[in-house]
């Protein structure tokens, strides 16, 4: 697999069933490593390393509902209350960030209502939140780190 615009990390990689895996941390279990699933899993060695999100609020993978089709996201990383701070939408490197990436995020974000929002292909990474009622992006430069709340 190729470098990509992240730190470098370590991953436990087999191969089995003439297929390379990788473990993917959050889901405790190797999974197929195709060019997004390496965005991916450098991702989440991201969130967890680099901005100090715990492990135990980042989701991966799982099914959501929008307009009554079920859609999966890559990443969502929750507030400790529960509520989502972010939802990341990972492309293979050879994919062009484009309005359609955004487009797809913004639509889960309407069911998800995250605070942030992060489309990235492992070489590009766009951070934003979406301003609803102006229906507009609001760009920042880098991801905040994890600050836990005091209650």
């Amino acid at each position: 697999m190729r470098n990509l615009n992240f730190p470098s990390y370590k991953f436990r990689i087999k191969n089995s069933e003439n297929n390379t895996h990788i473990f993917d941390v959050i889901r405790k279990k190797f999974v197929v490593l195709q060019p997004e699933e390496w965005v991916r899993q450098h991702c989440i060695q991201f969130l967890i390393n680099e901005k100090n999100f715990p492990v135990s609020l980042i989701n991966v993978e799982k099914v959501v509902q929008i307009n009554g089709l079920n859609k999966r996201y890559d990443i969502v990383v929750y507030n400790s209350d529960g509520s989502i701070y972010l939802i990341v939408e990972c492309k293979a490197p050879r994919v062009k960030i484009s309005q359609s990436a955004f487009d797809q995020i913004a639509r889960y974000n309407l069911a998800l209502k995250a605070s942030c929002l992060m489309v990235t292909n492992g070489l590009n990474h766009y951070f934003c939140t979406m301003d609803h009622n102006l229906g507009i992006y609001n760009f920042f430069k880098e991801l905040p780190s994890y600050v836990k709340k005091k209650i």
